[in-house]
């Protein structure tokens, strides 16, 4: 009777965990330059729950977006960069844990994925367990497209192929790193952010903070 008990308590259990991942799951990450409002996918449930939790902690509170491309990406989420020094090098902190990969989502503009270090050292692509990206990148014609296709052996739909032609990404990017999310209200603060001056490590010359909570 007891062992029944425990499987129910244990079925129980794992019907509560798997109705809270299908829970659609917002979080604000705010800058002087503006909010982004950031949806966080379920089909990467280990990167989503793991930016949850830092998120609730407080954990990027006040760190800054480091490393900052035109035509590329923004990257935060380094716990060095909290009150770094003026021109300190920035991009190897974290929380002292990696995530198991879970790539699959392309990179349009917008999306948010976990930066990584590179193949030769990590050939699994395990992602930071804190350091981000979110994608600017530019319209991709169908030319290009068709080459990434071949490249890495992706066969894109044609409302993903729609997506990059209409509002631009990375996709060389593409089945390399983890992207679990992305920007559904604010990209034009993507945009404001990108075009900050920075210094000859992408560093913007004055310090871009963000504050992340769970909505």
């Amino acid at each position: 009777m007891k062992q029944v008990v425990k499987i129910f308590l244990g079925l129980c259990l794992l019907a509560i965990i798997s109705s809270c991942g299908k829970k659609e799951s917002l979080v604000l990450i705010e800058t002087e330059y503006g909010s982004m409002k950031v949806l966080l996918y379920n089909e990467t449930p280990i990167h989503k729950a793991n930016f949850l939790k830092l998120a609730e902690e407080g954990f990027y509170d006040d760190l800054l977006f480091h490393r900052v491309m035109r035509g590329f990406m923004i990257q935060g989420g380094d716990p060095n960069s909290k009150d770094a020094a003026p021109g300190q090098m920035l991009g190897g902190g974290g929380p002292g844990y990696l995530l198991d990969a879970e790539i699959g989502s392309p990179h349009f503009k917008g999306a948010l994925a976990a930066a990584r270090t590179p193949d030769r050292g990590n050939p699994e692509k395990k992602s930071s367990g804190s350091q981000f990206y979110i994608v600017q990148g530019n319209p991709v014609n169908d030319q290009r497209l068709d080459q990434f296709e071949q490249m890495k052996g992706i066969k894109y739909s044609q409302a993903q192929r729609d997506l990059y032609k209409q509002i631009g990404g990375r996709p060389d990017l593409d089945n390399d790193y983890t992207v679990f999310g992305e920007v559904v209200e604010g990209l034009d603060v993507i945009d404001k952010i990108i075009v900050v001056e920075t210094d000859r490590a992408n560093r913007p010359a004055k310090d871009v903070k963000m504050k992340v909570s769970v909505l």
